[in-house]
């Protein structure tokens, strides 16, 4: 891959190969051998050294702690706490950098650049700033030797999920690597960042709940990407606060259609749903950020997306087969479908009841985990399955955006406001807009 490095690899790749062989050991050990390990000490352990490093591994680790039953419970209860807080880049460092990306003279670029970054994720880190003209913005600039973090990091993950499957082939892992190998690659490059943060702008540009910041072209490069700042606070912030229930419906209403208005009229998915990348305003509007991980799926798929949910409505299993099969799951036979259609009934639920209700009405916490543990054991039984590409990024939309219609204990008509969204649908109107917005945003189409 172009920009990465062979030294930098093998750095990488001796500073996290502690941490997933530590994982993968124990892990084995107590399922191959039943040797008893302090799981929640070493968990403690994981978040820490997954937590201070910087790049995909942590954006991974964020991944599977969404994924129910890829970990053990208490890895991935710790794991979920991940967030975007890696230690940021030092002054001296970020001088650097941006003398790299806009020329020794990049200081002069800008009425003013804080000095401390405002925020650190797992790829880069975000700077305000001012443009000459007053504009407020924010800078986010790409740690150094990126590209040769996330090649040794796709080294280790490969890795990592070959041991994982040969204690447990309930899942065949073969797509999901590949999903996650191109979309973690992809969102090295910030410019196409930028054309997905135009095409969001598009998508969403009659939601007024929803905000999108606008990239700045002449202030971006590669490995930097400037665009508009939108003021705003973390969700959990607000929710510490104990917001009145009509909030925390409207924060709720505003994320399903910033999620859902452009998979259903566009296809295409923001599949990066953690608490980093979105905001709260003092009207309950949100902010949307982070344009890396976005999915664009054909037609077809969105379509048997619909037709998995009408056969969920309707328990028909012959329309649940043929929706499977939309979605690009072979060789399943009926025994392992009524597997999956568990999974399916649980996600479903909620948009099958015509009435005002939380995405989750029983109390127990674990409840969702207990439905994967019985797909887990079913798909074990029948000999296993392997989810198309295509599933991965939808499923963990899914499960992330639901635990924060979760945290919001939200209260909502959640079928109304999907069939809102597939009131209209059809497959050839959905692909023409969709070609034509790519096109208007600069979005870049394998061919």
């Amino acid at each position: 891959m172009s920009g990465s490095n062979f030294f930098g690899e093998v750095r990488r790749f001796a500073k996290t190969s502690g941490a997933v062989g530590g994982i993968a050991a124990r892990v084995a050990g107590e399922r191959v051998f039943g040797i008893k390990t302090d799981r929640a000490a070493h968990a403690e352990d994981l978040k820490v050294i997954l937590g201070g490093l910087k790049g995909p591994l942590m954006k991974v680790a964020q991944f599977l702690s969404t994924v129910p039953d890829a970990l053990p419970t208490e890895y991935a209860a710790e794991l979920a706490q991940l967030q975007a807080n890696a230690p940021a880049m030092g002054w001296s460092f970020v001088r650097r950098r941006m003398a790299s990306e806009l020329g020794p003279d990049w200081q002069s670029k800008f009425a003013s650049f804080s000095q401390d970054a405002s925020a650190a994720a797992s790829l880069g880190q975000v700077h305000r700033a001012t443009l000459p003209d007053g504009t407020d913005v924010a800078c986010k600039l790409q740690y150094p030797d990126m590209p040769s973090t996330v090649e040794a990091d796709l080294r280790q993950l490969k890795l990592a999920m070959a041991v994982y499957h040969r204690m447990d082939n309930a899942i065949h892992q073969d797509e999901i690597y590949k999903e996650l190998r191109e979309r973690l690659r992809e969102e090295l490059d910030y410019r196409r960042e930028a054309a997905q943060m135009r095409l969001y702008g598009l998508m969403l540009e009659d939601q007024p709940g929803v905000h999108v910041p606008v990239p700045m072209p002449a202030f971006s490069t590669d490995r930097l990407l400037t665009m508009t700042w939108l003021g705003g606070r973390p969700l959990m912030q607000r929710l510490a606060e104990d917001p009145p229930q009509e909030e925390r419906n409207q924060i709720a209403e505003a994320l399903f259609r910033a999620w859902y208005v452009p998979f259903y009229r566009y296809g295409v998915i923001h599949g990066d749903p953690h608490l980093g990348n979105y905001q709260v305003r003092p009207d309950g509007s949100v902010n949307l950020l982070d344009f890396g991980a976005i999915r664009v799926f054909d037609a077809g798929f969105v379509s048997g997306v619909i037709a998995l949910f009408e056969a969920v409505r309707d328990r028909d299993d012959d329309k649940a087969y043929h929706a499977y099969e939309r979605w690009g799951f072979t060789d399943l036979t009926r025994e392992k479908m009524d597997v999956l259609h568990m999974w399916a009934r649980f996600l479903y639920e909620p948009l099958t009841e015509d009435r005002v209700r939380r995405i989750q009405e029983t109390d127990d916490p674990m409840f969702g985990r207990d439905v994967a543990a019985k797909v887990h054991a079913g798909l074990k039984r029948t000999g296993g399955v392997m989810p198309p590409r295509e599933f991965v990024l939808m499923d963990r939309s899914a499960i992330g955006l639901g635990g924060v219609f979760l945290r919001l204990r939200a209260e909502l008509n959640w079928s109304r406001l999907f069939q809102e969204m597939i009131a209209d649908f059809n497959e050839a109107e959905l692909a023409a807009r969709q070609s034509a917005a790519l096109v208007q945003a600069g979005v870049p189409v394998a061919s």
